[in-house]
């Protein structure tokens, strides 16, 4: 059912596309545009509620998550962080925004993931401010590494839709 939201959302296709690591592809998910509908984050905060027990905090990191963060947040009363690509040049001057304590338990949620390289960074700074990360939720793992990458730092990956149905379906 996700991934046929998925793509009736117009958030998956296929065809010849550059990635934002340079890379070709021959399908683009793009579920800026799926977050954006009550209806999918309705479902997507339901699935991510199952990973939420135990956990203190949700997180994000902007953009494409926080939405998805925002959605379970309210679904499972849990509050949530948002991570910053980078830290702000000016004001507080911080990379996360929210509270965090020393020693939460810290559930991370994400749209899309490759490799999860900016994941990995956004726990890493996560964890250097005292959270405990020891899993993620990705609606879409392109399944091109992000799974080991996240299990090389100790982060279990779980994804909510799989990319080979989603492939078959469009």
């Amino acid at each position: 059912m996700l991934e046929k939201m998925i793509i009736d959302l117009g958030a998956f296709k296929t065809g010849e596309f550059t990635l934002a690591s340079g890379r070709k592809s021959d399908y683009y998910v793009d579920l800026r545009k799926a977050v954006t509908d009550p209806e999918f984050l309705t479902l997507v905060a339901g699935e991510i509620q199952a990973f939420t027990e135990g956990m203190d905090r949700i997180a994000g990191v902007a953009l494409g998550a926080i939405p998805i963060a925002t959605a379970a947040s309210i679904y499972s009363a849990k509050p949530f962080i948002m991570i910053r690509k980078s830290t702000k040049t000016h004001g507080t001057q911080k990379r996360i925004e929210g509270i965090l304590e020393e020693g939460d338990k810290v559930l991370f949620v994400e749209d899309t993931t490759t490799t999860a390289g900016s994941l990995i960074d956004a726990i890493q700074c996560v964890r250097e401010a005292g959270g405990v990360v020891e899993k993620a939720i990705v609606i879409v793992d392109r399944v091109e590494g992000a799974r080991e990458n996240l299990a090389e730092i100790q982060v279990d990956l779980h994804s909510l839709a799989d990319i080979g149905k989603l492939k078959s379906l469009s």
